[in-house]
């Protein structure tokens, strides 16, 4: 994006207010630049109000100073609503971001990926359960989404990066500032390792608001969220109400009926989210979906689905003992998922998560149900 078109966006989102007005005048026109250029009357007939249209006449110069200043990095990144490189997830979330501020890789954002959420204050065994799911997504070649709030989500932003796999915070500051304070070190980590995502400008506190809107952003990026605790009040359920409303699978972990943590969890089940109890089932939930997307998801992350498959696993599963079995037992004929269960000793949902694994990673092909190394 060039400077003149950088300024251009930032005077729309320093503008304020209603974001439909804005978004509405800016996919009219196809750039901000030919949106500013237009002028008050195009803006008012776009529904801008006066204060908006004002802002868009006279930005405010304090707030230029700090946003151009977070742009410098070239790590830093401004993508418009109607950019290519927009996340296409969240295109169908309710009253999309006009704009997304993004320190890291922002390819990240288009990658599968689950949303893992939940309590502030969580148990021990939370946290250790947050971790454990986060690793086995990594494992399956899924990136992590959260929030990176205390507790659960820092727990499984954290488990992600230590398993070598892909993360994505979605904050409600502005993506120069850290809350709580103290997860200034791990979001500077998200940011050289993954990705950090908010619609607010840098210089942007925590406000109260922010966190149930930035919860519309973590449920649409992710095929699924999945609650590991969370209380009866609790935005970890507000994140899975979006989710389901978007049309994504919603999971939640039982606990105990003596565990307060819990109770959230339980009302979701109730209500008709999925119980899990291992990480193995949210991946059988999410196969169809999935391997639908693959295609499109292998040519965007440029996987390698034409070159020569290697002679050995990838190194992280080299030291696996049943996904060595199973890259044993398949080969270039295609064969069925029954026929591989009977090799390899394995369970079905074991079977099915590490074949989509696979496929994600460009080494395997599905074949009219039946599955084959990549030729």
């Amino acid at each position: 994006m060039t400077t003149n078109a950088h300024e251009a966006l930032l005077r729309l989102v320093m503008a304020g207010g209603a974001l439909a007005p804005r978004r509405a005048l800016l996919q009219a026109a196809g750039s901000a630049e030919i949106a500013i250029a237009q002028g008050a009357a195009n803006w008012r007939a776009h529904g801008c109000t006066p204060e908006q249209c004002a802002a868009l006449e006279r930005p405010d110069a304090r707030g230029w100073s700090a946003v151009r200043h977070w742009l410098e990095d070239d790590d830093h990144h401004l993508l418009s609503f109607a950019d290519a490189a927009f996340p296409p997830p969240l295109l169908d979330v309710p009253n999309p971001p006009l704009a997304l501020f993004v320190a890291g890789d922002p390819s990240l954002a288009w990658r599968p990926s689950v949303a893992l959420v939940g309590s502030r204050s969580p148990t021990p065994g939370g946290r250790a359960l947050a971790a454990r799911f986060a690793s086995c997504f990594v494992e399956a070649g899924l990136a992590v989404t959260s929030g990176l709030a205390a507790g659960i989500d820092a727990a499984a932003h954290l488990a992600t990066l230590e398993a070598g796999g892909c993360t994505v915070a979605v904050i409600g500051t502005g993506p120069d500032r850290a809350y709580p304070d103290s997860h200034q070190r791990l979001q500077g980590r998200i940011a050289a390792e993954g990705a950090v995502l908010s619609e607010y400008l840098p210089g942007t506190p925590a406000r109260p608001g922010h966190f149930p809107a930035r919860n519309r952003l973590v449920a649409g990026l992710a095929l699924a969220t999945v609650v590991v605790e969370a209380a009866q009040r609790s935005g970890a359920l507000i994140t899975a109400r979006l989710a389901a409303e978007a049309g994504r699978e919603v999971c939640a972990l039982p606990g105990s009926v003596l565990n307060p943590r819990a109770a959230g969890c339980h009302r979701l089940i109730r209500e008709g989210a999925a119980l899990v109890e291992r990480p193995e089932e949210v991946l059988e939930l999410l196969a169809p979906a999935l391997r639908q997307q693959l295609p499109g998801l292998q040519s965007r992350l440029a996987t390698p689905t034409e070159q020569a498959p290697p002679a050995l696993l990838p190194a992280r599963w080299a030291d696996d003992p049943d996904y060595q079995c199973l890259w044993r037992a398949l080969d270039h004929n295609p064969s069925s998922m029954d026929s591989l269960i009977t090799r390899c000793g394995l369970t079905a949902p074991q079977v099915s998560s590490m074949l989509l694994a696979m496929e994600l990673a460009g080494i395997v092909v599905c074949v009219h149900g039946r599955y084959c190394r990549t030729p």
